[in-house]
């Protein structure tokens, strides 16, 4: 039997060569159309066809669950309803739950019940705190030539489908949606310095569970030591405490962040010693080696 082979790596491989209309192409499929939300102070708003894209339902769904009281009324500029990420929240939760396999008469018994002798504006306040995104940072957008531009030959098809299955670009339309500028300039700088695209998207996918694992340990942390010391595991916050918790929640993140990130240099400085020490070690014992060998030879 032959032994299976990991992948290997070149950068001197003659990709799928790809242009700007190969790649439109290729993504045609999981492409979608742009979603421009406004910013109004310090919120987001959205028409409702753009609330639906952002919660990945329809439109018939939003207007569904308005007749059912699940969401809050649109404000009503004109004829056009406006929503905002308290109803993007309250859709998300709703999702959730419906993937889970509640009904909309069970979501809608517990939504009632949730309200009941609480102020609605702390539990819309906690649901935006939970369901917002982790980091703040702003998405930008490149078009298919910037995208071939920055990674060049090391972009082929299999590549770029990868990058989208992971999250880090959205086709919207005619251009890629980039949710973390900040990886993309990351990916780019390991790529120049000689790392192949498509090795450094599987490692960072073979990561990603390891990521997930620390951030569900932190989270049960806070839920048990916060939330179920008090209320139990099937009980929901009340009063005071809703508010309270959307407040911490908000100061969490920032201290996760340090702990992780301070965790993660000492460990990469640890990392870096080692391997260093482990090739000095090697080099050491192949001079040794060649010195024996050299010893033994007849003269």
């Amino acid at each position: 039997m032959v032994p299976s082979r990991k992948p290997r790596y070149h950068r001197c491989m003659k990709p799928t060569q790809l242009t700007p209309s190969a790649i439109l192409q290729s993504l045609r499929k999981v492409a979608r159309a742009p979603e421009t939300p406004v910013e109004h102070s310090g919120r987001k708003e959205f028409t409702i066809d753009e609330l639906a894209r952002e919660a990945s339902t329809t439109v018939r769904n939003v207007r569904a669950y308005q007749d059912r009281g699940l969401l809050p009324p649109p404000e009503k500029r004109g004829r056009t309803g406006i929503y905002t990420d308290v109803h993007l929240a309250r859709l998300k939760i709703i999702g959730q739950l419906l993937n889970r396999g509640f009904t909309l008469a069970n979501i809608r018994d517990l939504l009632t019940a949730w309200e009941q002798g609480r102020d609605l504006n702390d539990i819309l306040g906690l649901e935006v705190v939970v369901t917002s995104p982790w980091s703040d940072e702003a998405p930008s957008y490149m078009s298919y030539e910037e995208l071939l531009e920055a990674f060049g030959d090391e972009l082929t098809q299999e590549v770029l489908l990868k990058a989208v299955n992971l999250g880090y670009m959205i086709p919207e339309g005619n251009r890629l949606r980039v949710p973390s500028p900040r990886i993309l300039n990351a990916g780019r700088e390991l790529v120049d310095a000689g790392i192949p695209l498509d090795a450094l998207l599987d490692e960072v996918n073979s990561v990603r569970s390891e990521v997930d694992r620390i951030a569900d340990g932190f989270v049960r942390m806070v839920v048990t030591h916060l939330v179920d010391a008090k209320y139990g595991d099937k009980e929901l916050p009340r009063g005071d405490d809703v508010p309270r918790l959307a407040q911490f929640i908000q100061r969490v993140r920032p201290i996760a962040d340090m702990v992780v990130s301070a965790e993660l240099a000492r460990i990469l400085d640890k990392a870096i010693n080692k391997v260093l020490v482990d090739r000095l070690a090697t080099v050491l014992t192949h001079l040794e080696a060649q010195e024996q060998q050299g010893d033994d030879e007849p003269t």
